[in-house]
């Protein structure tokens, strides 16, 4: 069963393939915006190249990136994460900056647990460190996963917003910045991923497999030059920079909220051991609502 982290993340890029908003288009094949970036034996191309299986065993994982780096957009994959007794194992969907300035990064990753038909995810925003963490079912199936990043940033799952972190630069909160990759990962995490590394890989149920589809890149390319600031990708001919995507509807807002009050059971706003005083940005990322 899978752990899901958030952290602040990248945007994807129209590369020549039909795409309709929210995923409602024809898949592109994995090599028109991906390639491998490690274990390359440890890949597997399904349906032409639009799904795409990582394995994990003890002698590796794998990994795949985009080819090219974004500074906003609305990112999307499709993931099916392992089924078995996959504890220790760490199935990652993130972006994440390249520069030798401050490290930005969005993240999902999983951690997964003993608990049966349980996963668990904790949302990060990089270099700040804060995240929460929430529990439920997502592993043997496919579901959506996605990351708005304009002047707000909003992860979602299948559709429901789970995770909402605000531009506050104005009040001193760091916000990214710089252009990121998407990247994707299955690796062997058991030294800390579950129960603090007391829980340990069961080999005997490698191979782990993790499935990937919705290749499609929606977001604002950007060259390697200019790849210090994404300032220009916050231009209003995106479609994603419209002022009605800042912010949640009242129908999205209703879900934010259940989510949070039936699956979430840590908040770095809520822990005054890390964070003695409640971090300025916390009250308006509780209430991010369309007028």
């Amino acid at each position: 069963m899978g752990f899901l982290l958030l952290a602040v993340g990248v945007v994807m890029i129209m590369l020549g393939v039909k795409v309709m908003v929210d995923g409602g288009a024809v898949d592109a094949a994995f090599d028109v915006s991906y390639d491998v970036a490690w274990g390359n034996d440890h890949v597997l191309f399904l349906d032409q190249g639009r799904q795409v299986q990582l394995f994990m065993d003890k002698r590796s994982g794998a990994g795949f990136y985009s080819k090219l780096s974004y500074g906003s957009g609305f990112f999307h994959l499709r993931i099916k994460l392992p089924n078995k007794d996959s504890a220790g194992v760490i199935t990652a969907f993130y972006l994440r900056s390249k520069s030798n300035r401050h490290h930005d990064e969005l993240d999902f990753e999983f951690l997964a647990i003993k608990k049966v038909n349980q996963s668990h995810y904790r949302q990060t925003c990089m270099p700040m460190g804060k995240e929460t963490e929430s529990r439920g079912s997502f592993s043997g199936n496919f579901h959506t996963y996605k990351i708005m990043w304009n002047e707000n940033i909003v992860f979602y799952v299948d559709d429901i917003p789970i995770r909402v972190f605000k531009n506050n630069t104005r009040i001193g909160v760091m916000y990214p910045t710089q252009a990121m990759k998407i990247e994707v990962s299955l690796w062997d995490g058991d030294s800390w991923a579950t129960d603090g590394g007391r829980t340990k890989t069961n080999w005997s149920c490698a191979p782990f497999t993790a499935d990937f589809q919705g290749f499609n890149v929606n977001g604002c390319a950007l060259a390697a030059a200019d790849q210090s600031s994404s300032h220009g990708c916050y231009a209003s001919k995106y479609w994603w920079n419209q002022s009605k995507y800042w912010k949640l509807g009242h129908k999205q807002k209703h879900k934010y909220e259940q989510v949070r009050n039936k699956y979430m059971y840590y908040d770095y706003c809520d822990d005054r051991d890390r964070h003695p005083t409640v971090p300025p940005e916390c009250a308006s990322n509780r209430w991010m609502t369309q007028k």
